[in-house]
């Protein structure tokens, strides 16, 4: 049995193990949360070094991107992934600049979902590019929320091109910042505020992004919203539900009632190809994607 083991920094009331049959081959998949706690997720990752298949790094990405392709380090994650000296460990980036824009493709090729014309809200292009891509790319007006959501400054920016100049100047001096200046960790993830960026959220035919993000500022009216996502808990499904969200889509897919982040795919990937992150290219996440067949976790929460 194939054990993988993400640690993350984010809050210990999401963890969860599950069990679940991946090519003929049985998993386990742990999420281990440290409440914020960096030292300590370093301590975990030491401590099961070796003794685990795969690693995944949660609650904080190793990358933040402009949209030029160039990849920008978070000084914070450093030492996590530095940590795994035996085991390969993942972040997930590689899935969100593939998987995720495929996700897209297959909502639209699928007609799942409208998307042609559709006002899209992406909390973070600066994690999420590819995703915003890949609504640009499917006709729907894209409108990111980097400086909101990030940088709690009050204002959206809706062209892609403008994002990418602001970003490839702004992203490198950005990634140096304290992590949880930048995204709620530990206890800060369970906080919201449902008033300080509704508009955002009514102007929005779609929410789409990081799930911290969107729920941190969601309103308390979200009828005939879709939300467009990746880790969620059966509480969180409920927590939309109540708000009434009409559809929840998450791109990675559902395990026992739960979809894990992006990097718990990237391990899976990992284990199944026989290498590290590094060794992967663009084409082998294409090609590995293909072979799992994985598809999007899509529920219907309201009638409109």
């Amino acid at each position: 049995m194939k054990r993988i083991v993400s640690v993350s920094i984010g809050s210990s009331a999401r963890d969860k193990r599950v069990e679940a049959e991946i090519l003929g081959e049985k998993f386990t998949i742990e999420r281990i949360g440290t409440d914020g706690d960096i030292k300590k997720a370093i301590g975990i990752i030491k401590q099961l070094d070796g003794e685990v298949d795969a690693f995944g790094m949660g609650g904080i990405d190793l990358y933040l991107t402009s949209g030029s392709g160039r990849k920008h380090v978070i000084r914070e994650a450093k030492p996590i992934i530095a940590a795994a000296r035996k085991t390969p460990i993942a972040d997930g980036t590689g899935i969100k600049m593939t998987l995720e824009k495929k996700v897209i493709e297959y909502l639209r090729d699928n007609k799942i979902i409208p998307l042609k014309g559709k006002k899209v809200l992406v909390t973070c292009a600066a994690d999420r590019y590819y995703m915003a891509k890949g609504f640009t790319e499917s006709g729907c007006q894209v409108a990111v929320g980097d400086l909101a959501f990030a940088l709690g400054i009050p204002l959206l920016i809706r062209n892609l091109v403008f994002f990418r100049v602001l970003a490839s100047i702004a992203v490198p001096l950005i990634s140096k910042l304290p992590f949880k200046i930048l995204y709620p960790t530990g206890e800060k993830q369970e906080e919201t505020d449902p008033v300080k960026y509704a508009r955002f959220y009514h102007e929005a035919d779609i929410i789409a992004g990081d799930y911290h993000y969107i729920k941190k500022y969601m309103p308390l009216d979200m009828i005939g919203k879709v939300v467009v996502t990746n880790t969620v808990t059966e509480e969180d499904v409920k927590f939309l539900k109540d708000r009434g969200v009409s559809t929840l889509i998450t791109t990675t897919p559902e395990f026992s009632g739960r979809s894990f982040g992006t990097n718990v795919i990237e391990a899976i990937l990992l284990i199944v190809s026989g290498k590290t992150v590094d060794q992967l290219k663009d084409e082998d996440y294409y090609e590995l994607l293909d072979k799992l067949a994985f598809k999007p976790r899509i529920e219907r929460l309201n009638q409109v």
